[in-house]
């Protein structure tokens, strides 16, 4: 989730059927921290190829769900997960229609219940999960690929945080299951992408 992510939608009539769907969604309710379009676009060319499965963490009010559902074929079928029920059930409400998109409320960890997934977007503004508890061994299939959302670019290495070595970014580009890589989408944000390699 993006700060002001929604806000970003403003005169962008360019956008999927379900993408400007989530998007009236999170203005209706008040939801500010939607995917922004720069992470939204690459969320839709990476579901493009991912052949099974597909879960996101923390779904807000699906605007992020809905770029990868726009970009996903018709056989993949698309779970996310998120910890509060009134946004679960908004989030829902915008996939009525859509059989292959599953919404959930709960904790992030239901996503086990229905992995291995061939792409798992993961929020958190680069806390996502770097305690290890999201395992891409577990997690993901033999050539999997995770995206953790929400960075600021970074401009040295180590990457920095606060004057101090970004450990949860950190966390992701040096994990011994993935190559990984930041990647820039705006002067302002950045995501990581790591492909799972068992024998890495």
């Amino acid at each position: 989730m993006s700060l002001q992510g929604t806000d970003a939608y403003r005169n962008n009539d360019a956008l999927p059927v379900l993408v400007r769907r989530a998007v009236e969604a999170a203005r209706t309710h008040g939801f500010a921290y939607s995917c922004r379009p720069e992470q939204g676009r690459l969320l839709q060319v990476l579901a493009a190829g991912a052949p099974h499965r597909v879960a996101e963490t923390g779904t807000g009010c699906g605007v992020g769900l809905a770029w990868l559902a726009s970009g996903a074929s018709p056989a993949t079928r698309l779970i996310s997960i998120e910890r509060d029920p009134e946004r679960a059930r908004i989030a829902a409400d915008v996939f009525h229609d859509c059989d292959r998109v599953e919404v959930l409320q709960g904790d992030w960890q239901r996503i086990e219940e229905y992995g291995p997934y061939d792409l798992l977007v993961l929020d958190g503004g680069g806390q996502a999960k770097g305690d290890g508890t999201a395992d891409p061994a577990r997690l993901l299939t033999a050539g999997g690929t995770v995206v953790i959302d929400d960075f600021t670019p970074a401009t040295t290495w180590p990457p920095q945080f606060n004057g101090a070595p970004d450990h949860s970014r950190l966390h992701w580009l040096q994990h011994p299951g993935l190559r990984a890589a930041e990647l820039r989408l705006a002067a302002d944000l950045s995501v990581i992408v790591g492909t799972h390699l068992p024998d890495s």
